[in-house]
């Protein structure tokens, strides 16, 4: 049922929106008269989908819980392309096996936050992968060169010497063509998206001629305050498992406490801004904030019992220097092994690069003990503990 309370629709197009174009104010009375088809468009450039990703999917939560029709379009053709959206230089091309490998359980993902039965899935390369070269040709005739490499990191690169490719000049014409494939009225994306959803609207209204509203959320930063990005490890995923979860928002710079209550949380804006002026002016302590934003989070995508329990965990790991209740194990038959070897073993690191940097770094303990020496026999006994960092744990058995 169509939910066209003016009130309802107003904070629907106002929490966590950075921009509505061409107006917040037609999209509004569009809404009021009836049900619009929108659409998220995520290229499965990883197996997982994080919090960053989350924020616009639950905007299309809030327009689900108004009644419109919401599609969430997997970018199965666009990510053989490569996004070039803030890239400063050209983003690796996927095959389609890495891509069908990496889809495998979004559905379940998006489930956490979105009620599957009442979506559509799609895919893009059911009407890119068709269009023929003279299709193609008409699609570029529509734009110019210097309309395309106007965009700024195309400019950064140019001023540099780098290249840019084609394939990325073409990028935002094959996304802007989904929403003429889809006959969209609204497409959901970052900030970052804004260029390629605008030659959506532009393609829109040749091909159908017809409107396409734009709505933009903000882009959540990572942990440590930099892009949001898989290789820099400051990205939560929806697939962490709850411990990890509540772990990764702990160690959130404070200064992105108030950015996290307001993209990720649904805790009432009234009640996020008065945790800033309490922030602000030091009458709160930002790991109690911290604790509150880490349950909130988990209680999202798990359950109330299992944050609390999450919260527990974690405290007994890092208030009482405690070892987890829920800990890894693993059997090793060897007596003695290179402590390099012995991290490989346990999965802990994916490197024995990776291994001596985290020992340089007095990152690795064995029963509580610091290991400095790379080169380092370690006797192999039933029972003991491996702690790399702050959060991973393995247990000898």
């Amino acid at each position: 049922m169509l939910n066209t309370n003016p009130r309802k629709i107003e904070e629907v197009l106002t929490r966590r929106v950075e921009q509505v174009l061409p107006s917040k104010k037609e999209l509004k009375g569009l809404m009021q008269k009836r049900k619009i088809k929108l659409y998220l468009g995520i290229d499965p450039t990883s197996s997982n989908i994080h919090l960053g990703n989350a924020v616009p999917l639950r905007k299309l939560k809030e327009f689900q819980d108004l009644g419109h029709e919401v599609i969430f379009l997997i970018g199965t053709f666009t990510a053989q392309l490569g996004d070039p959206s803030k890239r400063d230089k050209k983003r690796k091309q996927l095959t389609l096996v890495q891509i069908k490998k990496n889809i495998l359980d979004y559905k379940k993902q998006v489930s956490k936050i979105l009620d599957i039965s009442k979506i559509k899935i799609k895919y893009n390369h059911d009407w890119l992968s068709k269009l023929k070269f003279g299709d193609l040709i008409k699609l570029a005739s529509r734009f110019t060169i210097s309309r395309l490499l106007e965009r700024d990191m195309f400019q950064e690169r140019l001023k540099k010497g780098r290249e840019v490719w084609v394939s990325e000049l073409l990028y935002p014409l094959m996304q802007g063509y989904d929403s003429v494939a889809m006959n969209v009225d609204l497409e959901v994306g970052g900030t970052d998206q804004t260029f390629n959803m605008l030659v959506g609207r532009k393609l829109q209204k040749i091909y159908n001629n017809k409107e396409k509203f734009i709505l933009t959320v903000p882009l959540l930063l990572g942990l440590d305050g930099r892009k949001m990005s898989k290789s820099y490890g400051n990205v939560v995923n929806l697939t962490d498992k709850p411990d990890e979860m509540y772990g990764k928002i702990m160690s959130l710079k404070d200064k992105l406490i108030i950015h996290y209550f307001e993209l990720c949380s649904e805790i009432p804006l009234s009640k996020i801004e008065k945790m800033e002026k309490e922030l602000k002016s030091k009458k709160v302590n930002p790991r109690d904030l911290k604790a509150k934003l880490a349950k909130e989070i988990v209680r999202i995508y798990y359950s109330k019992d299992v944050a609390k329990k999450a919260e527990q965990e974690f405290n007994r790991v890092f208030r009482e220097k405690k070892i987890p209740l829920r800990i890894n194990k693993i059997k090793i038959k060897k007596e003695r092994l290179n402590i390099l070897d012995l991290l490989i073993k346990t999965k802990l690191v994916s490197s024995k690069s990776e291994a001596k940097r985290l020992i340089s770094q007095k990152a690795v303990k064995i029963d509580g003990v610091l290991k400095k020496d790379w080169q380092e026999v370690v006797k192999i006994s039933k029972g003991s503990v491996i702690k790399i960092g702050r959060r991973r744990f393995i247990k000898i058995i």
